[in-house]
């Protein structure tokens, strides 16, 4: 109990000083608005306080993130998609040779009952006298019969197969196009929400910057405080798995790299991309997105949680961060911040998901 008190106050304190540094990615600078455009907007609008502006600035990240995460879904899905084409593609042309075989096949057989007046190979042995011989030539026909069966049967199969092929590869490129459209919408709306936040922030002088990291540092801290103070840690203290304790080695690894949305490493990552890299790492390949991640992956009661495991975070299931124990987490925050450690109650907790159970 001693030990668990102390690790609760260790991360209580590492939250309060560097951990909850929650994450910004690096973004043309927006036109800036001339000196008379800037008093006249100043003076029509209300000055919003500073703690206002962190909760916009932080609601339009948090939108950014949900983008990504239909940015990142569509990619895998066109990239799917792609690979069926390319699937369909091979075995059409495989096909279509072994149709070209089969074609040549049913005419030479035609061409030999032409030459045998219309008899297949056989039948004038059926007219002999000798017995033996005309078993021999009931023998050869039906094996022609056969074979000529086989040939047009697996000639109508594949040509069958080909429609089935064509009809599918046109399903696919609807499909591929249809998830490219949603990647560039997703793309534009992950640009204009960075853009406002960027443009809400390079508004404000560099000592109330200062303050506003302040006061992202302070709302995370006191989040984490009121889990940590709600008993939430008091029953977790399980090992991990021996994959987790590999996942758990990779994502620690990544402390320090800058968060680009879509990136999947090895020099950046966004959330998702993160724990899906680590897992993949340990051997266990996961869903890409986080949202996928929750949908997908089998749901753990928080008291049961271990390192490794994945923390969903937001009622849209927006960001993931690996458990690490002792109440923290490793995550990719935001745009323009590193893989950084945090509490893991520094957010609003959706539910905990375990890839390797």
């Amino acid at each position: 109990m001693n030990r668990r008190h102390c690790a609760s106050a260790a991360i209580t304190l590492v939250c309060a000083l560097t951990v909850l540094i929650t994450p910004v990615q690096a973004f043309a600078e927006p036109a800036q608005p001339s000196p008379s455009d800037a008093r006249s907007a100043a003076a029509k609008a209300p000055k919003k306080s500073l703690e206002e502006v962190r909760k916009e600035i932080d609601d339009l990240y948090r939108k950014a993130g949900a983008a990504t995460d239909a940015y990142n879904l569509a990619e895998e899905k066109a990239e799917k998609q792609s690979g069926e084409i390319v699937k369909l593609a091979r075995a059409t042309v495989v096909g279509q040779s072994r149709i070209a075989e089969l074609k040549s096949q049913a005419g030479a057989q035609a061409r030999e009952q032409y030459r045998t007046g219309g008899l297949p190979p056989g039948a004038q042995l059926m007219l002999s006298d000798d017995p033996q011989l005309f078993l021999d030539g009931v023998n050869r026909v039906r094996e022609g019969q056969h074979a000529a069966q086989g040939v047009l049967g697996e000639l109508t199969r594949t040509q069958q197969d080909l429609e089935t092929y064509t009809k599918d590869a046109s399903t696919n490129w609807k499909k591929l196009e249809a998830n490219r459209i949603k990647q560039a919408k997703a793309k534009k709306k992950i640009n204009a929400q960075i853009a406002a936040a960027k443009k809400l922030e390079s508004r404000l002088k560099k000592e109330e910057r200062a303050r506003l990291l302040k006061l992202e540092q302070e709302a995370a801290y006191k989040q984490q405080t009121a889990w940590l103070s709600s008993g939430a840690l008091k029953d977790i203290n399980r090992e991990a798995s021996a994959r987790g304790k590999e996942a758990v080695a990779f994502a620690t690894a990544q402390i320090g790299k800058p968060y680009v949305w879509g990136a999947e490493g090895p020099r950046s990552y966004d959330c998702s991309g993160l724990t899906s890299q680590a897992w993949a790492a340990a051997g266990r390949p996961i869903p890409r997105t986080s949202q996928e991640q929750w949908r997908l992956l089998p749901h753990i009661a928080i008291k049961d949680m271990r390192p490794g495991d994945l923390i969903i975070y937001h009622s849209d299931a927006s960001h993931v961060g690996m458990y690490i124990g002792d109440g923290a987490i490793i995550h990719a925050p935001r745009p323009g911040r590193n893989v950084t450690l945090a509490g893991a109650g520094s957010m609003q907790i959706l539910g905990v998901v375990r890839p390797d159970k």
